[in-house]
Formats: C-alpha cells, sequence, structure tokens
C-alpha cells in the first residue's frame, strides 16, 4: 500500500520536502505555518483578513501535477506582476487564494478548489484556519546584555540582527486545521523541516492540538535539519544548537529519525557529539548526502531516497488512531488516505452556497 505522508514547515524548506516526497508517493498533506506578515502575504492578511497565502501557494505550486496543464498552472500561480501599481509584487496563485477563501468562507475549500485546478495529488493544508502571529524574545538589542527584547513579526524575527531566545503564537492558545491533525494521526511518516527554524519550524510544535497529534501519531517521525545556519534568526547555530533550541519550545516532542546532510557534520568527534545531543529527541542520526551541489538546496532525488528508507525502518505502519489522546474537534471520518475531496459535494470543513 502506498504511504502516507505528512510533511510540516513553510517556505523553500518545505518545498523542498514536497518535492521530495511526491516522489515517494502520491498521498503527501503538507500542513504550512499562516504567521507569514511579509510581502503579498502581509499585504492580503492585513487587508482581506485571510490566511497568508503565501507558502500555501508555494505548497501547492510544489504538488502540483507533472502534466502539461499541472505544469503550466504551477507557473501560472507563482507568476509574480511586476510595475508599481496596486498589483506590484503579488503572485497571481496568492490573489486567487485571497479571493477564493472570500467566496468560500473556508480556507481548506479555497485550497482544495485551487488544488484541484493543478492535479494536486494530496492535500495542501493551514496549520491553522486562522492567521497567526510570531513573538519572539531577543537578545542582543539593549546596551544590557542581560536583557531582552519583545519582537512582533515573523519578518522582523527572521531578519532580526540580535539572537532569538525563544517564540510564541499569537492568540497563545491556536486551534489547529481538523483535516491536519487527522493527516498526522492516520500518516506512516511525518517529516518536520527543513526552513526558518523560529518562524516555520517550530510554530507546528507550538499549536497545542498539532503537538498532540504529533506525540500520539504511530507514523514514523523525522526531521531534517537545515544545510546551514540562515543569516538573522539563527546566526552562527550549529546543528546542535537547532536540536536544542527545538526541544526547549516542545519539552515532549521526540522523533525517531534525524536527517543531517553530511557535509555539514564533517568529521567524527562531531558526529558523535550530534548524536549524543539527539538523544534528548529520543532520536537516532543519519548522516547523508541530501544537498544539490554547487547550492544551499535539499536535493529532491537524494533527500527522497533517505526519507523512503527511514519510512521503511518503521515497525508498523500508522494507521491506528486513538481519538482520546488528541484535543481536536468531534468530526466525522474522513478518508485521508486519499485526502482528495470527491467530486461534486463541498470542499473543506463547511458546506456552502
Amino acid at each position: 500500500m502506498t504511504a502516507r505522508i505528512v510533511a510540516l514547515g513553510g517556505g523553500h524548506g518545505l518545498y523542498a520536502t514536497l518535492s521530495a516526497a511526491r516522489r515517494l508517493s502520491p498521498h503527501v498533506t503538507a500542513v504550512v505555518t499562516v504567521a507569514d506578515d511579509g510581502g503579498s502575504s502581509g499585504r492580503l492578511r492585513s487587508e482581506l483578513d485571510v490566511v497568508p497565502p503565501g507558502d500555501l501557494r508555494m505548497a501547492l505550486a510544489a504538488l502540483a501535477s507533472d502534466s502539461p496543464h499541472g505544469r503550466l498552472w504551477a507557473t501560472i500561480i507563482q507568476h509574480r506582476f511586476g510595475g508599481s501599481g496596486a498589483l506590484a509584487g503579488h503572485p497571481i496563485g496568492n490573489l486567487m487564494l485571497a479571493g477564493l477563501s472570500e467566496v468560500l468562507a473556508d480556507p481548506v475549500a479555497a485550497l482544495d478548489e485551487l488544488g484541484r485546478i493543478l492535479g494536486v495529488k494530496g492535500r495542501v493544508l493551514p496549520m491553522c484556519p486562522i492567521a497567526l502571529q510570531i513573538e519572539a524574545d531577543v537578545a542582543g538589542l539593549e546596551s544590557d546584555p542581560r536583557m531582552s527584547r519583545v519582537i512582533r513579526g515573523q519578518v522582523a524575527i527572521a531578519t532580526t540582527v540580535g539572537k532569538v531566545r525563544r517564540v510564541r503564537l499569537l492568540p497563545g492558545d491556536p486551534p489547529a486545521t481538523r483535516q491536519a491533525v487527522e493527516a498526522i494521526m492516520s500518516a506512516d511518516l511525518v517529516v518536520l523541516g527543513p526552513g526558518s527554524w523560529f518562524t516555520s519550524v517550530i510554530p507546528h510544535v507550538l499549536v497545542p492540538q498539532l503537538a498532540a497529534a504529533l506525540r500520539a501519531t504511530t507514523a514514523r517521525r523525522a526531521l531534517v535539519l537545515n544545510l546551514a545556519a540562515e543569516p538573522g534568526e539563527t546566526a552562527g547555530f550549529s546543528a546542535e544548537r537547532h536540536i536544542h533550541v527545538l526541544a526547549q519550545h516542545a519539552p515532549d516532542f521526540s522523533v525517531h529519525d534525524i536527517i543531517v546532510d553530511a557535509s555539514r557534520v564533517p568529521s567524527d568527534r562531531e558526529r558523535e557529539q550530534l548524536s549524543r545531543t539527539a538523544n534528548i529527541l529520543n532520536a537516532r542520526v543519519e548522516f547523508a548526502d541530501v544537498s544539490r551541489p554547487g547550492t544551499p538546496l535539499h536535493d529532491p532525488a537524494k533527500l527522497a531516497a533517505v526519507l523512503e528508507g527511514v519510512r521503511l525502518r518503521a515497525s508498523t505502519p500508522g494507521r491506528a488512531v486513538q481519538e482520546p489522546t488528541v484535543p481536536t474537534p468531534a468530526a466525522r471520518s474522513l478518508d485521508v488516505g486519499h485526502q482528495e475531496p470527491a467530486p461534486n459535494t463541498p470542499r473543506g470543513d463547511n458546506p456552502w452556497r
């Protein structure tokens, strides 16, 4: 039976994971962060009060059909208007998602409809049905090095010259998208990362219902580390530091495998140290060549091969669901394996007319 894969993240990191996962299975669900407040997404969430569409659009493009029709529509939704007018900087896909969200009054329904046009096999879901803000405690911005300053907003956090110590979501106890919880609970493989650590990866473990699902699922869980520290929010971070800050934000979170590009940790001593650090997540470390030569990007084919090896190490498929362990609203059973709403029926959470 074809594996069910769930990938959590945002931006270019999630795009890389989805590009790898689709090589392994047609049943891929993307669970995407919804805190972007910059560029086109920031303008649309401010003006229209919609879930920021940018990262969701990129996930749809990553999972679009390989047919000529699918490739055409992937190009269309990624096209960004030029010029200096009101549309300047807006990708077509962002505007389509914003419009569909208004018409259907449901961001999940909007994603399902646009996904149908692109021939997406699988599903793209927001991690929460509402737009979120990220707030961070940042050191190094005050004259007193012991003091920290509170910074709010994904863009501000990602570009800070200070050192991010901790992040929070606003509101502080946001609801998870129901279908995202269901997908995690019925998955065979769940992948977190790579991506902007504080603004695209850690937010997933700060949503209570998602965190509970990640603890309760019987899926094999993998964490993909970034190829390098990012300027700004993780400048100067070692691979060990990435693991430590994730564990600090989610003490009960654990994974089975941590995937690290072999070139990032070349020496035996460094690998032994990283393997010891991985114990705080109860994980084993997989050192592998997963980078695209000459670029700071993950290679989809190489990452797919490693993820398949990780999945095959799972002792049992992730099928059993113990609903009482996950704090999610009661809902009717869905066929989350196929993950495509039936034709001629309402999509998303709510019927619409």
